[in-house]
């Protein structure tokens, strides 16, 4: 196997660090660390317990335990951040060349990047200055978890092969959802952007047993903005959509006016 040239300074066999967001146990990780270990050695630090929806969160009033399950896998009683700030940064004796995250039980499209632990644990990577990609299904539930994994497989050994052109020298972070559907592999892809959702619904009250309120935060609101070249669009016409994504928030188109209105002339 070809090794690429942005880890040509790396000494040793190829190495990749599989995370995700819904736990140690879940088949997605499994599926995902099996189709990482025909490309590399393979470390796998993945949470405890179900991370959904912490977004990039990392624990810091309290110490993280890291235990290693029967089958070899590392798991922290933290977030999916956690899990890979805690192996870039102390549990692994090497640095890996890649990481990856998921395959994730439902979709990270849209406005779900921003909350998403799969997607959080991949950025964390990117933050270290490791490529990351993020792995999810859209639809819950495992179904043709298979035919996911085998997506996986395909864009790993792309990225392995021959790193992407305008993704600049250093890390990239890529952000993947699969449809799901037994032709998954077969599926063309689309480079896309992120699309918009309407606002969540209401939160859903319930009372406990002493007749204090609780709230569950309501489900993800509809598509807004799902027009042709978004990650929305192209997941509803039978295409892998892969979207590059970056850490920079500022808003700059409205650095000058911002700068105009509070800078002293």
């Amino acid at each position: 196997m070809m090794r690429p040239a942005v880890w040509a300074a790396y000494n040793g066999p190829m190495r990749i660090l599989v995370a995700n967001d819904d736990g140690y146990l879940a088949p997605g990780l499994a599926a995902l660390v099996e189709v990482c270990r025909g490309f590399a050695e393979v470390d796998v630090v993945a949470p405890e317990q179900n991370a959904s929806g912490t977004s990039n969160a990392l624990t810091l009033q309290r110490p993280l335990s890291v235990h290693t399950a029967a089958n070899g896998f590392r798991y922290v009683n933290g977030t999916p951040s956690d899990c890979v700030h805690v192996a870039l940064t102390g549990l692994l004796s090497q640095r890996p060349d890649l990481v990856v995250s998921g395959i994730n039980n439902g979709a990270n499209m849209g406005d779900d990047t921003l909350y998403s632990g799969t997607v959080a644990a991949a950025m964390e990577a990117y933050l270290f200055g490791i490529p990351a990609i993020a792995f999810s299904l859209v639809d819950r539930g495992w179904q043709n978890l298979d035919a996911a994994a085998e997506v996986a497989r395909g864009l790993i050994a792309q990225v392995l092969q021959a790193p992407p052109t305008g993704a600049g020298a250093g890390a990239w972070l890529l952000n993947v959802n699969v449809p799901n559907r037994t032709d998954a592999a077969q599926l063309p892809q689309r480079v896309t952007r992120l699309g918009r959702r309407h606002a969540s619904a209401p939160v859903i009250q319930q009372m406990s047993p002493r007749g204090e309120p609780l709230y569950w935060i309501g489900p993800a609101g509809d598509a807004r903005e799902a027009g042709e070249g978004t990650d929305f669009h192209a997941v509803a016409n039978g295409f892998v959509s892969l979207t590059p994504l970056q850490v920079d928030l500022t808003d700059h188109a409205a650095l000058p006016g911002w700068r105009r209105w509070a800078e002293p002339r």
